[in-house]
């Protein structure tokens, strides 16, 4: 990772010259943000949209433009059912036929009000297995007024495993994407996409294969996976699990646990955990789940059998953990389509540059925090890997998000501005760290955080987020939140004391407040805090 450098002239916003810095900064973080992501101004966005014609459900996402995180601003579907009857009778039922083209004429509508640019639409497995499909898409390009992709298995196995890697791009295991007509199984390793495979497991068509008995249904599920050489390929691996139906097990398992997030993305249930909610989701009725208040009435049908695909999946491939992915074959198709520099880009610090632009008082002094807090770390200071360097400059743009709140509601409400976020390329862990750091930051270090958040964090990491909190704070104090004055002060980090220097005109920012701050950081690093000025 390349190492965070600003411009060490003192320049104030509005300066001549203050692009370039920006510019020149923006380039030297290298791995985790893009230049055109890096703009201060106003960004003219292109909004795009995707349709995806799944054998379940239809649905159109609009997004505000084609960047490493683009933010949905549109999103619908409805549960048309295409796919009913395709496995027993080869054609795609009229009432669902009908009921689609009526909501593609309307996504149509909505496209051109939105400014869409460019339209990705793709239909899947009912469409490619039914008999009619051909004359159904030249019938929806007509309502839909864009082109239809009828993807492959394999196509769909791809896209769907692109999605995974564009919010995780560390991802190492088997993703498996389950649908209404089929399960998509695909290897991913170190950030690319291997061998894919397309089976006839949806959990509409297995209901329909097994007359809806679930033994005859578990039955089908086993003799189709057992032995399948992606299944083998979860052997103490990770599998990735993607669609709207696994999904939902997420937020049973949430519910029952008393979770303290509702994120789905990346929330990851161990072996023998999950085998344990199969078991109880398989035992209960339909109109037990619905009532709930989780899932749908209509999902609540579908979902014993989402499950047993799930474990099935689980027990017999020996997957050591599940982690569910809100991310798939619509974000895959997008990632696809991404200029090369946009996709080698950090989502997790994209995001938060995005976050610093919209909402910090100067987005150029945040990116000056980010090179402020490598001076606490070495020797004799935080132990700082490659991950946690990362999580700090995440929380140093997420630093002044608070500001406009009133004071007395800004730690909880940055807090759950960033719990809540929609993040990608961050784990729950790190989601806590980030939210409790700048809980910290507005609350006090030694404020007492929620104990459901901190709770999602062991001790080093509630620590380390205190003294991360403790630095802004001192930054804060000594910058008021400008650019400039922050690259010509220096920490210097000693086995036992840490020393603030402040020379020339910086001198006269030494003060009480300054003095406490800087005690409060030494003490969370255990050591004696010493200011020296130089006039």
């Amino acid at each position: 990772m390349k190492a965070l450098l600003v411009n060490s002239q003192p320049m104030r916003e509005g300066q001549t010259g203050m692009t370039e810095v920006l510019e020149q900064t923006t380039e030297r973080l290298g791995d985790f943000i893009v230049d055109r992501l890096g703009r201060l101004q106003a960004e003219k966005l292109e909004p795009v949209s995707v349709v995806d014609i799944g054998s379940n459900s239809v649905r159109m996402v609009a997004y505000d433009d084609l960047r490493r995180m683009p933010a949905p601003i549109f999103n619908e579907k409805i549960s048309a059912g295409l796919g009913r009857g395709v496995a027993s009778g080869g054609r795609l039922p009229e009432d669902g036929v009908e009921r689609t083209l009526r909501l593609l004429a309307r996504f149509r509508l909505l496209n051109e009000r939105i400014g869409v640019r460019r339209v990705f639409a793709i239909a899947t497995a009912a469409v490619r297995d039914a008999a009619d499909g051909e004359a159904f898409r030249q019938r929806a390009e007509e309502a839909l007024g864009a082109p239809i992709r009828v993807l492959s298995g394999a196509e769909e196995a791809h896209y769907t495993a692109l999605g995974v890697l564009c919010g995780i791009p560390e991802a190492n295991g088997v993703v498996g994407d389950l649908g209404g007509g089929s399960l998509e199984l695909v290897r991913v390793k170190h950030g690319k996409v291997k061998s894919g495979d397309t089976l006839p497991l949806g959990a509409l068509r297995l209901s329909e294969e097994g007359e809806g008995e679930l033994a005859r249904i578990r039955e089908i599920i086993r003799r189709r996976l057992d032995g399948h050489k992606l299944v083998k390929k979860l052997e103490g691996r990770v599998l990735y699990a993607v669609g709207g139906a696994w999904r939902n097990l997420a937020r049973l398992h949430m519910h029952w646990t008393g979770y303290p997030l509702s994120v789905v993305q990346q929330y990851t249930i161990p072996h023998h955990e999950l085998l344990r909610l199969v078991e109880r989701i398989t035992s209960m009725r339909p109109r037990e789940l619905a009532n709930l208040g989780i899932i749908s009435e209509r999902r609540s049908a579908l979902i014993a059998t989402a499950a047993e695909v799930l474990g099935q999946l689980v027990a017999l491939g020996g997957a050591r953990q599940v982690t569910f992915s809100a991310l798939g074959v619509r974000e895959g198709l997008l990632f696809e389509a991404m200029p090369e520099e946009v996709r080698a880009a950090d989502p997790l610090l994209s995001a938060c540059w995005d976050f610093a632009r919209r909402y910090s008082r100067s987005p150029l002094h945040e990116l000056e925090l980010c090179a402020f807090s490598d001076l606490i770390t070495g020797e004799h200071g935080l132990e700082c890997t490659s991950r946690w360097r990362r999580l700090h400059y995440a929380a140093c743009m997420l630093a002044d998000i608070g500001w406009r709140a009133h004071p007395d509601y800004r730690g909880r409400r940055s807090l759950n501005m960033v719990a809540q976020a929609n993040f990608n390329g961050l784990d729950h862990y790190a989601r806590a760290f980030l939210a409790l750091t700048i809980f910290f930051r507005y609350e006090g270090v030694n404020a007492r955080p929620p104990v459901d958040i901190a709770a999602l964090v062991d001790d080093k990491g509630l620590r380390r987020a205190r003294t991360l909190a403790a630095l802004f704070r001192l930054a804060y104090a000594l910058s008021a939140a400008m650019p400039g004055t922050l690259p010509g002060i220096r920490l210097k980090l000693k086995s036992k004391k840490l020393v603030l220097e402040l020379t020339g005109e910086n001198a006269a920012l030494a003060g009480e407040r300054v003095h406490k701050r800087l005690q409060q950081l030494a003490r969370l690093m255990d050591k004696e805090g010493v200011v020296r000025c130089e006039e």
